[in-house]
């Protein structure tokens, strides 16, 4: 009997139309347009029950409100009988008379009904479709110039997404995709992609210039037009710079680039006078900047101009009162006793000079006390602005960073509140949207750790929300790997020679026979050490090959947890997600490992990823609304998955406590954190951590990489791989990111960097009482910080 009802359906006329009313909508994808919804059948041409259900992508749909659906019947294996829209239309659009209707409301002001039906006698009951698809047939009716726009204005307002979606339909483009750019554009849709089709590459996450030009040949865009040479430019700056981490790049380059992409994307010949034509002009309107041969997009130019110009605004601050010699030993006599620290001469100096100086940076390797000196400089200058620490509702001085654990790193150091930069200044979109205005910051100081993983345009933003009133201290490692996003901003505020810094030397966290900070240090100078390979309190070697390095992981972490280390203590870190040696093949093995499937856990896979209680997972964008960021670490808590793949399945991830659900639309932005890059890494520290390194990463070999990752272990090291790839790592030195932002400083501030004094220039100073007493030279220089009060008993 069952064999013979699905006969007798499949003989059913599948495809047709229903007018209906709907009743209720049930499922809204909160990712796309697609809805599900019960609708009442007025009218239809198949054979459906009086209450059908109805699917679709629908850009607008209001419940008790009547449409004509086109579409076809189709069998839900779990849902039964449904029908698939393929088209729809208010049920109004669905007459001559309801045409009629539509066209004589008061939403075509100046059309009446005598008009409405001569519209609808010349051009049928069709009239509003055939306007959409070729709007000069209006040329064809007997009407003002007012009702003509008023005609045209009003139809597309009403229809522009269906409209839209059936034209992105028709270009090729996927329904995921075709949401995303309806929602960027909504019903100018059409009319932007018949404009110019390569504005997608620009507005469009994902969207490049290849697939670009594939709608634009749909199109009938030629290979020579403006549009298409002027878009290939723009991709062109953004792979040689943007994506290089550079603000600018040269001509050479930049031709070079672009002629290959348009030749490849389209075989045929461009003369490359074509595309120095269209420089010029993208130059003569404002769009891209040539100086010096350097070229850049405007927003990165102007950028590294604002960063010169803010920081000599903030350089003209004048600090009321500066610490005696005498008031500044009493304190930090009392500080170090509170803090029961000692503190050396040079980070004595370093903390007198940051809280005397409007704009400071302060950077040192591993072990020479950044965040010790930053807990000085916070009592220090609490007490010099009779501030209350423990009064953090009106506390003066703001602590930032990053990321979200290089701000809770702050913080617990500190005792103070810390946030990340982005939730700092109001960011609630991509870190690259410019347009975003931030929030003006109130305060006497600002510190900023972790300094250089600022990129160039977070650095603007922070720049232009600082007071002039508020001292600023930048904290880093210049060693360390830059940002992901353009620029090399700490570096080159240091290297400018402009601005108050202090490079810390001495190395203060060595003891109990610690050697991970002295082999950091030999990596950052390029040292190969050499004991390297041998084994010591707090580091190993272990030699294998990439085809070795699952398993070696494997066995490590199974041996320290059978030392009873804490599994969350453990972190592998490498630099490439694929291959058999890659971040992706190490999670997978480490959670099968570390959390297996069992009888009663339950598991949500997402993509390439599988994700269940207990895992640990990375969270890559900045979220603000969620106060979570790229590069936080949490630990799925719960979820919530349906027998079939439902949009509304979910995950709970707690972020050191705070807890945030993942519908199955969010699920892009976690992955699994066992073994996580070396990159997102940064601004984090880990008791124990594992580093392969194999010849198969050799493409991402560079002396900073290294040198990060091994400044992200507190207590223990095992390094795995091959000897020579260590070495080819450490011998290679990184290149210097192409940007301008010393260069602007200088100018900006006046300074001559490149004017060198020569030794015999120095004068020769012969300590004389005359000398010291007017004050000419200190009599204590050379003494690192020892006074007469030293040798007293």
């Amino acid at each position: 009997m069952q064999q013979e009802k699905l006969s007798l359906f499949d003989n059913e006329k599948q495809e047709g139309y229903l007018i209906g009313e709907v009743l209720n909508i049930f499922f809204e994808a909160p990712a796309s347009l697609y809805k599900v919804a019960l609708v009442e059948v007025k009218e239809t041409d198949l054979d459906l029950e009086l209450e059908v259900t109805v699917t679709g992508n629908f850009p607008e749909l209001i419940e008790g409100t009547s449409y004509y659906f086109k579409g076809r019947i189709v069998e839900h294996q779990k849902y039964g009988r449904q029908f698939q829209v393929l088209t729809y239309k208010p049920e109004i659009l669905s007459s001559k008379a309801g045409v009629v209707a539509y066209l004589s409301s008061e939403h075509f002001a100046g059309i009446g009904e005598k008009t409405a039906q001569k519209i609808v006698d010349k051009l049928g009951e069709n009239a509003v479709e055939l306007i959409l698809k070729d709007p000069t047939c209006i040329e064809r009716l007997a009407l003002t110039k007012k009702q003509k726009e008023t005609l045209l204005a009003g139809i597309s307002e009403d229809n522009g997404a269906e409209q839209a979606l059936i034209g992105l339909s028709s270009l090729g483009f996927s329904d995921s995709m075709a949401t995303k750019i309806f929602e960027k554009y909504r019903e100018k849709t059409l009319e932007v992609l018949h404009e110019n089709p390569y504005q997608l590459v620009a507005d469009i996450e994902g969207f490049g210039f290849n697939r670009a030009d594939q709608v634009a040949v749909k199109l009938g865009f030629e290979p020579t037009c403006e549009v298409r040479i002027r878009a290939a430019i723009y991709e062109s700056i953004a792979q040689l710079s943007l994506f290089a981490g550079n603000t600018y790049t040269d001509a050479k380059s930049l031709l070079e680039t672009a002629l290959t992409l348009l030749e490849t994307a389209r075989p045929q010949k461009i003369n490359p006078q074509l595309i120095a034509e269209q420089l010029l002009k993208l130059g003569e309107q404002g769009k891209v900047v040539s100086d010096e041969g350097m070229i850049y997009l405007k927003s990165y130019y102007e950028a590294e101009y604002v960063i010169a110009e803010e920081l000599k605004r903030l350089l003209q601050y004048q600090i009321a009162e500066l610490p005696s010699d005498a008031e500044f030993e009493k304190e930090m006599a009392k500080i170090q006793r509170d803090l029961a620290i000692t503190y050396g001469a040079d980070q004595k100096q370093a903390i007198k000079a940051a809280v005397s100086s409007p704009v400071f940076l302060l950077t040192g390797g591993p072990g020479t006390g950044k965040t010790t000196i930053i807990m000085g400089i916070v009592r220090l200058f609490a007490h010099l602005n009779e501030l209350d620490l423990s009064d953090t509702s009106q506390l003066q001085i703001v602590l930032a960073a990053p990321t979200g654990r290089a701000a809770k790193k702050m913080s617990e150091a500190t005792g103070l509140p810390a946030s990340t930069l982005h939730r700092l200044l109001g960011l609630n979109g991509r870190e690259d949207d410019l347009a975003e205005e931030t929030k003006q910051l109130e305060g006497k100081l600002l510190i900023v750790d972790e300094t250089s993983m600022v990129d160039t345009m977070l650095l603007k933003l922070l720049l232009e929300s600082i007071p002039t009133q508020m001292q600023v201290i930048f904290v880093g490692d210049k060693n360390q790997l830059p940002s992901v996003g353009p620029g090399q901003v700490f570096s080159d505020m240091l290297a400018s020679e402009t601005l108050p810094k202090k490079e810390l030397e001495k190395i203060y966290r060595q003891g109990d026979g610690s050697t991970i900070i002295s082999l950091a240090h030999d990596v950052k100078d390029g040292i190969v050490p050499s004991d390297l390979l041998q084994k010591t309190s707090d580091r190993s070697f272990i030699a294998c090959h990439a085809s070795q390095v699952k398993y070696v992981t494997e066995k490590v972490v199974n041996a320290a947890l059978k030392k009873e280390n804490n599994k969350d203590d453990i972190q592998i870190l490498a630099p490439m997600y694929r291959g058999e040696a890659g971040i992706d093949s190490l999670n997978q093995a480490l959670q099968a490992l570390l959390n297996p499937l069992t009888e009663r856990k339950k598991e949500l896979v997402a993509g390439k990823n599988i994700f269940r209680i207990g895992d640990r997972v990375l969270h890559l964008v900045n979220d603000p609304e969620n106060n979570i960021f790229n590069g936080d670490i949490g630990k799925v808590v719960s979820l919530e998955v349906k027998q079939d793949p439902s949009p509304n399945d979910k995950l709970i991830v707690s972020f050191d406590g705070q807890e945030v659900t993942f519908l199955r639309k969010d699920l892009r932005n976690l992955t699994l954190a066992y073994c996580m890059s070396i990159h997102k890494s940064q601004g984090s520290e880990f008791p124990i951590v594992v580093l392969p390194v194999v010849k198969q990463y050799s493409r991402m070999f560079a002396r900073n990489l290294l040198y990060t990752a091994l400044t992200r272990a507190k207590e223990k090291l095992i390094l795995l791989g091959e000897p020579e790839a260590y070495a080819q790592c450490i011998k290679t030195v990184a290149l210097n990111r192409k940007t301008s932002l010393t260069k602007r400083l200088q100018a900006v501030l006046e300074i001559k960097k490149d004017k060198q004094v020569a030794k015999s220039d120095v004068p020769k100073f012969v300590l004389t009482k005359e000398l010291v007493f007017g004050e000419s030279i200190d009599p204590m220089i050379g003494m690192d910080g020892i006074t007469p009060l030293n040798y007293l008993t």
